[in-house]
């Protein structure tokens, strides 16, 4: 434990990864933390919500650490490396959500955004981890731009409702262009959605309306989750390499088939990054630095 707490305090309580390892360098436990030190620091607290963990405290030797640009993108990375290989005292192969996708029907007769558990065809975004998220975002999404309302095939309810809000048929492809905006994360776009909904909760809870407002939190909170930095996983990503190096160590990772795993790393004399793709190089640095930092006495 002396040996394993000071590499605990030189966390950071940014979003990531960890994972523990013994003596001998067998990885105990993987897991993803929304602030890295203070979760990793909780295992020598008070472990009531994980007691099945206590025995694995005392065996391990080593933290390691990836800082990641959002929690989604943490929850990827964990789901992607428990995929891969479950130690021991991990309990869910992939961790706990189930991966959905977005999928954008501009069609005339029922344009709308639905969940889907395969990406299938056309307009396909993702992939998402959780269905209930996903199904949060969607309704987010469809609340302020409301494009089933613009279909071609309205029931006389959903005819009555297009009236109420002023939508026409002739509004569906700019009511899909926004959304298709939202979902490639273009900033703008995102901030208007995000200010819609913010407006339409404070209205409710200034109208005492609560549940309501409540339900649009949940939804903006849903929007953020499927907007964040992510990219660990896609839909359809290249083969590469990812390394960083710091102060004598080469952190290394690899992307198959749109999935950021193999996450290895080892003392080396020189750099050997050459081959990182430059939108990754700041990812691996600091990431290097950091476990350069874990690893120093």
């Amino acid at each position: 434990m002396k040996d394993v707490l000071p590499q605990v305090r030189r966390l950071p309580n940014a979003p990531g990864v960890y994972r523990f390892r013994d003596g001998r360098g067998r990885v105990l436990y993987v897991g993803r933390a929304t602030e890295l030190r203070s979760r990793v620091a909780s295992y020598w607290a008070d472990p009531r919500d994980r007691p099945h963990l206590a025995r694995m405290v005392d065996g391990i030797a080593r933290v390691e650490a990836v800082i990641c640009d959002s929690v989604h993108e943490a929850a990827w990375l964990e789901r992607n490396l428990l995929e891969e290989s479950m130690p021991r005292w991990n309990r869910t192969p992939g961790g706990q959500e189930v991966p959905v996708y977005l999928a954008l029907d501009a069609g005339p007769a029922r344009p709308g955004l639905r969940v889907a558990h395969l990406p299938g065809n056309g307009k396909v975004f993702g992939p998402y981890l959780g269905g209930l998220r996903a199904r949060l975002a969607a309704a987010a999404l469809h609340r302020i731009h409301p494009l089933p309302y613009a279909g071609s095939r309205l029931t006389g309810a959903e005819r009555d409702m297009a009236d109420r809000l002023g939508i026409r048929v002739r509004d569906r492809d700019a009511l899909a262009g926004e959304i298709a905006a939202v979902l490639r994360r273009e900033p703008d776009a995102v901030g208007r959605t995000r200010r819609g909904l913010e407006a339409l909760r404070d209205r409710a809870a200034g109208d005492l309306a609560f549940e309501r407002a409540a339900k649009i939190q949940a939804e903006i909170e849903a929007l953020d989750w499927i907007t964040c930095p992510q990219r660990v996983a896609f839909l359809d990503g290249p083969d590469l390499t990812v390394q960083g190096w710091a102060d004598g160590v080469l952190v290394e990772w690899t992307m198959r088939a749109g999935r950021l795993g193999r996450w290895r790393q080892r003392r080396a004399r020189d750099p050997r990054t050459a081959g990182t793709p430059a939108a990754w190089v700041a990812f691996a640095r600091r990431n290097a630095e950091l476990a350069a930092r874990l690893i120093s006495r």
